[in-house]
């Protein structure tokens, strides 16, 4: 008996093969894909993981740079043209463009400016230790809240009461980290 004969077999030539390795080569750039996007949305993961422990510990030395206003004394604001000490900083000269945002100036929050004030946090090894300044913005703020007008309604009416402005500016930054920064003003009586 003679086998029997398959159709067409002879002119198939391997056609399955090359097309089973498409499929494969389909599949396989399928899987890179979404491997590719899988360790992006890794890395967006850890970049906001850093940036919340950064805000954090900027949050924790703005408050202490707070609690630092509240106990400065006026003999240790350095003098108006002098530069920052320690954290602390005069009044910016008028019309003087580095100093009215002196924050942003280069080298200003460079390890050795000096200009600034640094803090130890307790939030993680890995963050690094935020610095901040504090600003003299005006020595005397007249506080409405405390104002009697009596019978004048004018806004200097009896504002005997005068307080201090003071802008906290708080960084925390790493090298190849997230860097954060905060700012306030702060009314002092």
């Amino acid at each position: 008996m003679k086998p029997a004969r398959i159709p067409g077999r002879h002119r198939q030539h391997g056609v399955v093969l090359a097309v089973v390795l498409i499929l494969l080569l389909v599949m396989t750039l399928l899987a890179v894909a979404s491997l590719s996007g899988t360790v992006l949305e890794e890395r967006m993961g850890t970049a906001q993981v850093d940036r919340n422990l950064s805000l954090q510990a900027a949050e924790a030395t703005w408050r202490e740079a707070e609690a630092r206003v509240r106990t400065l004394i006026d003999s240790a604001i350095p003098a108006v043209g002098d530069d920052c000490k320690e954290g602390i900083c005069p009044i910016p000269q008028p019309g003087e463009a580095d100093e009215q945002q002196r924050w942003l100036n280069d080298g200003f929050w460079d390890d050795d400016s000096g200009f600034w004030a640094e803090f130890q946090t307790d939030l993680d090894d890995v963050t690094a230790q935020p610095r901040y300044i504090i600003e003299l913005v005006d020595e005397a703020v007249a506080d409405r809240q405390t104002c009697t007008t009596g019978g004048d309604v004018s806004l200097e009416a009896n504002c005997t009461q005068t307080s201090q402005r003071f802008r906290i500016t708080v960084r925390s930054a790493q090298e190849g980290r997230a860097v954060v920064m905060l700012q306030s003003i702060y009314a002092k009586p």
